[in-house]
């Protein structure tokens, strides 16, 4: 063989390695422990990239639940690999009767005298996250249900310049709305089943809850929304065991900072509602559509 053919035939292997080492992913996802006084676990989809900024999605379970226990309620794992999604579902703290919880809101759910601290804790995940891994900044994100939604809502309101939106599942807010003061724009989804005995509102330590209706609205007048609801003519099948499609979509208009707010209200569901199949992917793929900075047509 020439000395050109050998050259030529070394460049053509060069560029076929060259491409598929650019081009070659990760065989399987991962699990990474970070220690600590309160360890937690991060799920790293098998297509992450460190050139390419990952989503971040922090999961937060209901009172007396844990992180396990809501991540298999509502799967996130499988759309977190689907999507290219760094996921963690911690877990709160645990009280003098074993049931864990998140510090949200003065009236839930850290019912001692010494209050835990759970808001530096998730700020915490999120740098410990983005220091190691490659986090885009406009696409963290936080999902809630019950006394997780509460710290979804506390989450908004304290750090809305590194939140890009968050869903709350049946959780409540602060009942002193002057309480919550977000720094910028940031889109919410709340979601609620009519037949919830908190849809309405409930009452914590003598204190009045606001339910769902006043939750959402509140999240319309901090975004500066008009009093418009706009209902979508399409429904979603959200709870398994109610037939058909049985949740209806309303979102607010007019919003001039440019964030969504959105409800999904599922007729006849309850507290915590038996989810459908699609359920955690249309709540997934509402917060990707929702990064930091982006602004709705409709609003």
């Amino acid at each position: 063989m020439r000395l050109f053919d050998r050259r030529m035939v070394l460049i053509a292997l060069s560029a076929i390695l060259l491409t598929s080492f650019l081009t070659a992913a990760p065989s399987t996802a991962a699990v990474i422990s970070f220690s600590g006084v309160r360890p937690f676990k991060l799920f790293v989809p098998s297509t992450y990239e460190t050139a390419t900024p990952a989503p971040l999605i922090l999961a937060l379970h209901g009172y007396s639940q844990s992180g396990t226990k809501f991540e298999k309620y509502l799967n996130i794992t499988a759309v977190a690999q689907a999507r290219g999604i760094l996921y963690v579902h911690p877990d709160g703290t645990a009280d003098k009767a074993g049931n864990q919880f998140w510090n949200a809101t003065p009236t839930c759910c850290d019912f001692a005298p010494k209050k835990v601290n759970d808001d530096a804790y998730l700020m915490k995940i999120i740098d410990a996250v983005s220091k190691k891994y490659s986090v885009d900044p406009n696409r963290i994100y936080v999902i809630g249900h019950s006394n997780g939604g509460f710290m979804a809502n506390h989450m908004a309101c304290a750090h809305a310049d590194r939140i890009a939106a968050i869903v709350d599942l049946a959780g409540g807010t602060y009942s002193d709305p002057s309480t919550c003061k977000p720094a910028s724009p940031i889109s919410v989804l709340q979601i609620w089943g009519t037949s919830d005995e908190t849809y309405k509102g409930n009452h914590i330590l003598g204190k009045t809850i606001p339910g769902a209706l006043q939750t959402i609205a509140s999240w319309a007048r901090l975004n500066r929304c008009s009093n418009k609801i706009a209902k979508s003519p399409e429904k979603l099948d959200l709870e398994r065991k109610l037939s058909g499609s049985e949740s209806t979509v309303s979102q607010y208009t007019g919003c001039k900072t440019g964030a969504t707010v959105e409800s999904w209200t599922i007729v006849g569901g309850d507290h915590v509602p038996a989810i459908s199949k699609t359920f955690t992917s249309d709540v997934v793929d509402f917060l990707l559509a929702h990064p930091k900075g982006s602004t709705d047509a409709g609003a």
